[in-house]
């Protein structure tokens, strides 16, 4: 199915799995009808478990999509539910297996559109596939404005292998679409179900296995990370030291920004590294005594805040077994940039870009091409809209798109956080990072995330491998410190589960 790492399960785009489908029926032999069939079982499963009684609306479409939504119709009458079939086309359009599974069709036969949005209990979207692309037109629109009536009604909403109006190949939405409670996807999950804005629209997802086998055709190049995405990253052994053990000086800090360095610090100790240097502006130094396991270093500043001349010692520090964190709270000043410029064009070693230090590149990003070290940026949705000099709507509607540009551009490898974290490889490999630890939400998380990364950098980690352990590690300590509730937990409290994080993930992982 791919050639990607094996901690990346593959989330094959739509003309991989419109390739697989016809592999199995034309190569293997089995017949789409059964496929078909086999969707529409696991469809009413799903509708008898979230809506176990009361009437049931199914909104289909020509295609397949439409072909599975007939066949449960058909499943859900057998068992004496009600169910009201609405279509977004004529009867006459369905063909093939959509049409036998309309002619097998009990009771009444579709009805054309609308229809009340009152006194159902759940609302079916079978409307448009994983082929559909563009903003949805027509019929098609009306049918997901019917499903987004029902369901404000107070419907259930279930949604056929992609909700109708999301890209099931990048997540994106043109025009509107359908906000699914669940969303059944056949064969394999897809990328649109797990990056924004469609990974938020397809509500929870279940995967059914229609008879498909695995990797029958294509290869992908998105894969969501799995736990064992830890296997083989290095540990300490008995013949460690602290230097051996990897080291990490973090460059960062100005007035009232101190913090960002030190939790970048206390994520790179927590994550492994065995030495750990702040380098601080030297009238701010004082602020490294917080955190004792942290060295301190003083470098020469200009109204506090880093300068050229103060940073040129940091640039011994990268190379084999060394690793930079540049940018936490390193603040807006020229002076800072100069530093920021100054460090990434001289550094030879790895190198986490984060925060301020990438608002250095706004507009220009090219320029960290010629960076001789291997860089690991960081953005958020409004850093990446900075660099990529574009509209902060843009980036959060094309995230995929937005990801894979600024790593072609920069020749780095490229972190797009959210809840869908998203890590591109300067070859276009992007990974996926499950999400699901509110707890994130809150100021610092980043900083120990940079701080995580340059631990694994350290270590001789290959970066994008680095970014995808530290992204999962990083992670599922936000889902420990958060499990009493995300609300009240701190920075440091995820810094402080990281050690426990990637025990559960080796656990996990076996």
């Amino acid at each position: 199915m791919s050639g990607l790492p094996e901690w990346l399960s593959p989330l094959p785009d739509a003309a991989t799995v419109r390739a697989a489908d016809a592999y199995a029926i034309e190569s293997l032999g089995i017949p789409g009808l059964r496929l078909m069939e086999t969707a529409a079982i696991a469809l009413a499963d799903e509708v008898f478990r979230v809506a176990p009684d009361g009437p049931v609306l199914v909104v289909v479409g020509k295609g397949n999509n439409g072909g599975d939504g007939l066949a449960l119709a058909r499943i859900l009458r057998e068992h004496g539910r009600e169910v009201e079939v609405r279509a977004s086309c004529e009867p006459d359009a369905w063909q093939g297996d959509a049409a036998e599974m309309l002619a097998k069709l009990p009771g009444e036969g579709p009805q054309p559109l609308p229809t009340t949005a009152e006194g159902f209990s759940c609302v079916v979207d079978c409307v448009l596939g994983t082929g559909a692309a563009g903003a949805p037109r027509g019929l098609a629109l009306d049918a997901i404005s019917l499903i987004t009536a029902v369901g404000n009604a107070g419907a259930v909403t279930v949604a056929c292998d992609v909700p109708s109006g999301v890209d099931a190949t990048t997540g994106e939405v043109h025009g509107t679409a359908v906000n699914a409670d669940v969303t059944v996807t056949f064969h394999a999950m897809k990328p649109g179900l797990w990056i924004n804005p469609g990974k938020h629209l397809a509500g929870r997802v279940v995967k059914a296995d229609i008879g498909i086998p695995a990797g029958s055709a294509g290869t992908t190049q998105v894969g969501l990370i799995a736990p064992a995405v830890i296997d083989g990253l290095p540990e300490r052994g008995r013949a460690d030291d602290k230097f051996t053990a990897g080291s990490v000086t973090v460059v960062g800090g100005s007035p009232g920004l101190t913090g960002a360095p030190l939790l970048a610090s206390v994520g790179a100790a927590r994550a492994g590294a065995g030495y750990v240097t702040a380098a601080l502006p030297a009238s701010l130094l004082s602020a490294s005594d917080s955190v004792p396991e942290v060295m301190g270093l003083a470098l020469k500043d200009q109204d506090q805040c880093h300068c050229e001349s103060g940073v040129e010692e940091i640039v011994e520090r990268t190379g084999p077994g060394r690793a930079l964190v540049v940018g936490p709270g390193i603040g807006r000043s020229s002076q800072a940039g100069s530093a920021v410029e100054v460090l990434l064009a001289k550094a030879a070693g790895p190198v986490v870009v984060d925060a301020d230090a990438l608002k250095v590149y706004a507009g220009n990003c090219e320029r960290l091409a010629s960076a001789p070290g291997e860089l690991v940026l960081t953005p958020h949705v409004g850093e990446m809209a900075a660099l990529l000099d574009c509209s902060i709507e843009e980036v959060a509607g094309r995230r995929l798109h937005a990801v894979r540009d600024l790593a072609q551009k920069t020749s780095a490898v490229v972190i797009l956080k959210g809840d869908d974290t998203l890590i591109c490889s300067p070859e276009g490999v992007v990974a996926v990072s499950p999400g699901g630890a509110p707890a994130l939400a809150t100021a610092g998380t980043g900083d120990v995330l940079s701080g995580v990364i340059g631990g694994l950098l350290a270590k001789g980690v290959d970066p994008f491998h680095a970014a995808c352990a530290g992204v999962m590690i990083h992670l599922e300590a936000g889902r420990i410190a958060g499990a009493d509730g995300p609300e009240g937990v701190l920075a440091g409290d995820v810094a402080e589960c990281l050690p426990a994080a990637r025990r559960g993930l080796q656990t996990s992982g076996r």
